[in-house]
């Protein structure tokens, strides 16, 4: 009987063979796609019917690519030939949500914005804010450790998941971590399980650390700059002077003209960049106030704002980045991380790619922890050689200054050529060797992550 047949027969409607379907599982929002269709998608209610699909997996040595909503930008989620697809885009439960122990446990399929817009009942949200927040899952969240644009005051994804309930390659379910605020027994596998892109196990289920709504209001600062290196440069500034924004991002020239374009905006003052900065709490006017002085003495023109729906209103432009740069053409979404003291010079690395490899890399960043996103946009499905070149260049500049490969997209299939290099061959080795106890016959997320480039 063929995997197709023994997934039917255990799981019946819930097997999806649809060529469509199956074409739409190749590819995520990465740019990449795998080789071929996979054999299903096998389209998860309960946990048992993960259980059921690794067993079989298991059985026949059948590689399974976990999915959710098909956001991811590594090529992470992307099932090719001979593959299961298991998506858990079904599974999207709220089990408990507690306000006096501040946590909630949540399947995994639960989009990050409907999480919140829940918890907000309760007074409570789950801190991780992904600028794809309206179309991402809790479990994508985790598979690949997200960041987003908050990250530098409440923290990431790593730091707001007190546990996990993992099903391994075989079919065992493992409950990991804690309920507690403390709790140190034995190693830390949830934290080991949160950016692991599906290659350690399946995560049905997370025990989330919750915060109370912030108290008091919200304030803007929004602050135009001659050019990308002195906006980085103050924003080190602010970073410098020990006030803690929520928010801080930073648009380049390219980024902010694309942006004001495709929202029908006016046209920014040519080759300015923008810093867009918010404050919460009950200090916010005046830690708003303050950010705005080391901006004004750091060549920036400041505005603030006391008005929680303008706030929201100016954070759009950032958040429509990403549209923006799709609609000039075919997007290859990077993410580096330097120290942010080095936000200038890597600024500056990106100046001498664009010039030496002849190319136009618009570039954001959150610059209140150091995470820059350039963009390298072209024509037709496949990316040119130019343009790997090119982020060769950029991801060995980050390395150099400190940096790191990736801050919040992961490595997927786009970056793992290059995850060695970072780690150097005994730790790369040694990981490789930590996902093989959990999954001895490599079945889960093959050609991801580890597997070297020909």
């Amino acid at each position: 009987m063929s995997v197709v047949a023994l997934l039917q027969e255990a799981l019946g409607a819930l097997v999806d063979t649809d060529e469509g379907a199956r074409e739409q599982a190749r590819s995520d929002r990465s740019g990449h796609a795998a080789v071929g269709r996979p054999l299903a998608i096998v389209h998860a209610e309960r946990v048992e019917h993960v259980q059921q699909t690794l067993r079989i997996a298991t059985a026949t040595r059948t590689p399974v690519v976990v999915r959710g909503a098909g956001t991811g930008l590594a090529g992470a989620a992307n099932a090719g030939d001979g593959e299961i697809v298991l998506s858990l885009r079904r599974m999207t439960a709220i089990h408990e949500v507690r306000p006096d122990d501040l946590l909630a446990v949540v399947e995994p399929g639960i989009l990050n914005a409907d999480l919140n817009a829940h918890l907000a009942a309760h007074g409570l949200w789950w801190a991780p804010d992904p600028a794809s927040r309206d179309i991402s899952t809790v479990g994508g969240n985790i598979a690949t450790g997200a960041g987003g644009l908050l990250c530098a005051k409440y923290g990431v994804v790593r730091d707001a998941v007190l546990g996990v309930d993992l099903v391994l390659a075989d079919g065992r379910l493992l409950r990991l971590g804690h309920r507690s605020v403390k709790g140190v027994t034995g190693l830390d596998l949830t934290a080991l399980v949160v950016g692991s892109e599906g290659i350690l196990g399946v995560v049905v289920g997370a025990t989330l650390k919750l915060r109370r709504l912030v108290p008091g209001e919200t304030c803007t600062v929004t602050a135009t700059f001659p050019g990308v290196r002195a906006a980085a440069a103050a924003s080190a500034a602010v970073t410098a002077a020990g006030v803690q924004p929520a928010i801080m991002e930073l648009m380049d020239a390219t980024s902010l003209a694309a942006v004001h374009a495709l929202l029908g905006l006016p046209a920014p003052t040519p080759g300015a960049a923008q810093l867009t900065i918010q404050t919460d709490g009950p200090a916010a006017r005046a830690e708003a106030d303050a950010i705005a002085a080391v901006l004004a003495a750091h060549q920036g023109v400041p505005v603030v704002s006391h008005d929680r729906e303008e706030g929201e209103r100016l954070l759009a432009i950032r958040r429509s980045m990403h549209a923006a740069m799709a609609s000039l053409g075919t997007t290859l979404i990077e993410d580096v991380s330097v120290p942010r003291s080095a936000m200038p010079a890597m600024f500056d690395e990106i100046a001498r790619i664009e010039r030496e490899f002849g190319l136009v890399i618009p570039t954001v960043a959150h610059a209140g922890d150091g995470n820059l996103h350039p963009n390298f946009i072209f024509e037709g499905p496949e990316t040119p050689a130019q343009v790997w070149a090119a982020a060769d260049e950029l991801f060995r500049a980050a390395i150099r200054l400190g940096g790191t490969l990736t801050g919040e997209h992961g490595i997927g299939v786009l970056k793992r050529r290059w995850l060695a290099e970072e780690l150097g061959e005994d730790q790369w080795q040694l990981q490789r060797d930590i996902a093989a106890v959990f999954d001895p016959l490599g079945i889960l997320n093959p050609g991801k992550v580890f597997a070297p480039d020909a």
